[in-house]
């Protein structure tokens, strides 16, 4: 017997991938080396964009809590990555992953090996 949330129903909506929302992400992501999608105040985001900063490469940084359509935008980058999390990171139009995932393959030497 599953618990009462799983039996709550499940918010509907819909992204439009054809937004200008969707339309920037895309942009960016395909005009950028490196794009991270944060906030401001996320120490995961925090942590992603140090591992950049220590192999002094340059990033597109996207703040979405200082834009009026961060939400909208976390939700195209939810249809695109299977989450709505931050930080999520671009690395030749490819998603890498957050935070965490980051500081793994900075920590492993994977993360470099984009740059040599």
């Amino acid at each position: 017997m599953g618990s009462v949330i799983s039996q709550l129903p499940k918010p509907e909506y819909t992204v439009d991938m054809n937004s200008p929302q969707a339309e920037m992400v895309k942009s960016a992501v395909q005009n950028h080396k490196v794009v991270i999608f944060s906030k401001s105040y996320c120490p995961f985001c925090t942590m992603a964009k140090e591992q950049f900063r220590k192999l002094d490469i340059a990033m597109h940084v996207i703040e979405l809590d200082q834009r009026d359509d961060g939400d909208e935008i976390q939700s195209v980058l939810g249809e695109i990555t299977g989450s709505r999390m931050v930080p999520r990171c671009f690395i030749n139009g490819n998603f890498i992953g957050g935070g965490t995932d980051v500081k793994k393959m900075y920590d492993q030497g994977t993360l470099q090996k984009y740059f040599s």
